[in-house]
């Protein structure tokens, strides 16, 4: 049975820095890289088209494009050729240092199986994303979530 209306898939997370400071770790790819994927064609502007590249699985490469950028509230991007598929980042400051933020991905369709697959996959990536970014901007730690959650030798089997 194939689902008429897309889903979604939602994760979110308190980092104790300032909002301006959250916001550019996801628009500068020199921060980005530090927690996420490990090239970036560019810096997120609107209306650009932007790779990002991850080395460790064999330079896969996925192209967003940038929809809308409002800075330290939201960035809402295009999550590769599937114009359903979109990302949207909502930063919520709490004062004190302190940013809520939002991670939404829409636009997952399918048989049941695959949507209840995919929202399982997208929340977990986001998820790491997110205490990838908590480690490295409220402790200066570099925790290779990302890079580690597929390690090469299990890949190779």
């Amino acid at each position: 049975m194939t689902i008429e209306n897309t889903s979604y898939a939602e994760t979110s997370m308190l980092i104790r820095k300032p909002i301006a400071t959250v916001f550019q770790a996801f628009i500068n790819p020199e921060i980005t890289t530090q927690f996420w994927f490990t090239k970036a064609s560019g810096k997120l502007e609107q209306g650009k088209s932007i790779d990002w590249i991850w080395e460790m699985y064999d330079n896969h490469k996925i192209t967003v494009k940038v929809l809308e950028i409002k800075s330290n509230e939201t960035i809402l991007i295009q999550w590769g050729a599937d114009e359903k598929a979109i990302v949207e980042w909502e930063f919520n400051d709490l004062g004190e240092n302190k940013t809520f933020v939002t991670i939404t991905f829409n636009g997952i369709q399918g048989e049941i199986d695959e949507i209840c697959s995919q929202i399982r996959d997208t929340t977990e990536a986001f998820t790491l994303v997110l205490a990838g970014l908590k480690a490295y901007l409220e402790h200066n730690v570099i925790l290779n979530l990302v890079a580690d959650r597929f390690p090469i030798e299990l890949i190779m089997e």
